[in-house]
């Protein structure tokens, strides 16, 4: 039963596998972003420069939560990655526990909900006030969530 149960960790495998599948998604929406935004880049006024700057921001950003999350979580949870020696291996790669993995996803997550209230705040005028209110709430309550986790990994590491 205990060997079963451990196996059973390779059904992960194939959902990081198809994490690559989301790379490539997160990949060609980031070059369609960009074709359409060098043709006109001097028509654009500064505020829609900056929206859409944020734009390819914000989509490298997920990409790195989702390489993050893929090839920590493989590690963690599957197996070490054998690249063999003459490859080039990224160095925080085997570093990150189940906690610090929790802690990156919690800030990025953050960060991206940053980018997308920095996008609402830039464009105010086309955002309903009480729409503008629950884009900070839930913007603030997972900084309070963020912060929170902080604290009790830092507690639980003591």
């Amino acid at each position: 039963m205990e060997r079963l149960i451990y196996a059973s960790r390779w059904m992960l495998a194939p959902i990081y596998v198809g994490m690559s599948f989301v790379m490539l998604a997160i990949f060609l929406k980031f070059f369609q972003e960009l074709y359409h935004f060098i043709p006109h880049i001097f028509e654009m006024g500064e505020t829609d420069f900056t929206l859409t700057l944020l734009t390819l921001i914000d989509l490298t950003l997920v990409g790195s939560l989702v390489v993050i999350i893929m090839f920590s979580g493989y590690e963690n949870f599957v197996s070490r990655l054998d690249i063999g020696e003459t490859t080039e291996k990224l160095d925080w790669l085997g570093t990150h526990d189940y906690g610090s993995m929790k802690m990156k996803v919690a800030s990025s997550i953050v960060a991206i909900s940053s980018i997308h209230l920095l996008k609402v705040f830039m464009n105010i005028n086309a955002t309903d006030n009480d729409k503008l209110l629950w884009y900070v709430v839930i913007h603030l309550t997972l900084v309070i969530s963020a912060l929170f986790m902080g604290y009790l990994d830092k507690l639980t590491k003591h």
